[in-house]
């Protein structure tokens, strides 16, 4: 089906029309309340099945989360409302059954009877070959595992058939964490290397259109930009076997009727919509609505601070105060956000990430700014913004250009098709911008050293690179994994007050995870990659 027809057969919603698509699945996920069927809606979906892969969007990693097992997970904890929250200080085996941490390195028994997708055995050598995988295809998951010192494939050794050790470079308090995250996925290594080629020899190209994993769920069906169907591995043996069975995965681009397969009981699960929709559903009690800040996550503008005008700390300064913050967290998020930005003039930094800036809309300043840095009368621009997440950044950006051009800002708004938007961040050409990130192991450090280290990974989206910041985060790193409090603490209040004064980007709010689910789903545990967990979830 062409987009152009997908979307006329969705446009009848709102007025109540039938939607046409698979109708016994629709009328199944409605009629059968206990039905091991779970139908999802969102914007957009996966542009790639595989973490590894290049440009893997955000919905890629929902895919990667539930079909592949790692060593390790967090155990859970009770978090705002009650909600399940994962545990940021407690780790769980998962593809291995025991974990040895000793002062240099950490010793993993895998799990004996655990098998891939098509029945073969997991082994040591899957394990190793995935981690090498991991660090050597380069980009965005070779960037992650250096996050935690994870650098050489001699870093993981093979024992024994069923036990892989890891050995550190350094000591690093983010090792153990890295591990836990969706990138070290353990992938079916001969099956991939029987698909490889000379020009792909880790097989990228096949694990882009497959899953290859031991997971909970594997893909049976993928159509990009409709439909993404997983099914449910009986054999899965790292976990409790999960109660639903199969998930249809849907790809609605109409905010409205998404919101309207929801009400009609259509779909069970929802989490893009607009703030305004979470916010009525919430009143009208209809839905279970839940809402919680995103853990070390921030919506910013960004600016490419390599070329002009933006490659003026006064111009991006100008920018700072030029901001309409408040008209934002309004009308744009309806309150579901936490401000960063207007923090009194007298308040001390802290040892905590993220914190407000002391940035207010401030037109005057900005004004006086601009003139300063020779760009009185303004100038010409673009700002760009991701479609899979346009129910924000759309009114977010229309908003920012209303306020640029009060200071004689003239920008255009390019809208950039999520499938290639992690390609178009990674090519640092855009001057201005609108993005969110959010650090998935839950410290100031890791999120300085994504997004402001001189090391220029994918989400220093800015080009910034400044010997001072890299000094500080590297400082804080060091200071972190041998317990040396007072650096530690220095360098990161020092690392803040450097990134707020030269501002190469400018942190808007901290979003919050909305989800919206029909109220016989149960078992929501909110992760740090912001993506549905299916193993926990129940259709009552």
């Amino acid at each position: 089906m062409k987009r152009r027809d997908f979307l006329k057969s969705v446009s009848g919603l709102a007025a109540g029309a039938a939607l046409p698509m698979a109708p016994a699945v629709m009328s199944s996920a409605k009629a059968d309340a206990r039905s091991e069927t779970l139908l999802i809606v969102s914007e957009g979906g996966p542009n790639n099945l595989d973490i590894h892969g290049i440009g893997t969007n955000v919905p890629g990693y929902e895919v990667s989360w539930n079909c592949y097992d790692r060593l390790i997970s967090h155990e859970m904890k009770s978090g705002p409302g009650g909600v399940p929250y994962y545990d940021r200080d407690k780790f769980k085996p998962e593809l291995a059954e025991d974990m040895t941490i000793g002062d240099m390195s950490a010793t993993f028994k895998l799990r004996k009877n655990a098998k891939f997708h098509d029945g073969t055995p997991v082994t040591a050598k899957d394990v190793k070959w995935s981690l090498d995988r991991a660090v050597s295809v380069g980009g965005f998951p070779t960037f992650q595992m250096s996050a935690g010192s994870l650098t050489k494939t001699e870093q993981f050794v093979i024992v024994d058939d069923h036990t892989v050790r890891v050995d550190f470079l350094k000591k690093d308090r983010l090792t153990i964490p890295d591990l836990a995250v969706i990138v070290p996925c353990v992938v079916n290594s001969e099956l991939v290397k029987k698909n490889a080629t000379e020009k792909d020899p880790w097989g990228l190209e096949y694990t882009k259109q497959q899953t290859a994993g031991s997971g909970a769920y594997k893909v049976t069906k993928w159509t990009a930009g409709t439909e993404v169907i997983m099914e449910r591995n009986d054999d899965w043996v790292c976990g409790p076997l999960p109660k639903i069975k199969r998930v249809i995965w849907r790809m609605v681009p109409q905010a409205g009727n998404r919101r309207a397969l929801l009400e009609r009981g259509d779909a069970d699960i929802s989490y893009e919509l607009p703030n305004k929709d979470f916010q009525e559903m919430k009143s009208n009690g209809k839905h279970t609505v839940i809402s919680l800040p995103i853990s070390n996550g921030i919506q910013y503008i960004g600016m490419n601070v390599t070329k002009p005008p933006f490659d003026n700390p006064k111009v991006r300064q100008a920018l700072a105060y030029a901001m309409p913050y408040q008209k934002i967290i309004d009308a744009v998020m309806f309150g579901l956000a936490n401000p960063m930005f207007g923090a009194p003039a007298d308040k001390a930094t802290e040892v905590a990430w993220p914190q407000p800036t002391k940035y207010a809309t401030d037109m005057e300043k900005a004004k006086a700014l601009l003139a300063e840095a020779g760009y009185a009368q303004g100038f010409e621009t673009t700002i760009s913004f991701d479609l899979n997440f346009a129910q924000v950044n759309e009114p977010l950006c229309v908003l920012v250009q209303e306020s640029l051009a009060q200071l004689g800002i003239k920008t255009t708004i390019n809208k950039v098709p999520g499938a290639n938007w992690r390609t178009e961040l990674n090519k640092k050409e855009m001057p201005l911008f609108t993005n969110i990130f959010s650090g998935w192991l839950d410290y100031p450090e890791y999120f300085f050293y994504w997004c402001y280290h001189g090391n220029n990974s994918v989400f220093n989206t800015m080009s910034y690179k400044s010997p001072e910041m890299d000094k500080l985060i590297n400082g804080a790193r060091d200071a972190a994994a041998t317990g040396d409090k007072a650096t530690y603490d220095a360098d990161v209040k020092g690392f803040v007050d450097l990134a707020f004064a030269e501002v190469p980007r400018i942190p808007l709010y901290q979003p919050f995870v909305n989800v919206a689910m029909q109220k016989n789903i149960s078992g929501y545990q909110y992760w740090f990659h912001r993506r549905l967990d299916y193993r926990a979830l129940v259709k009552g």
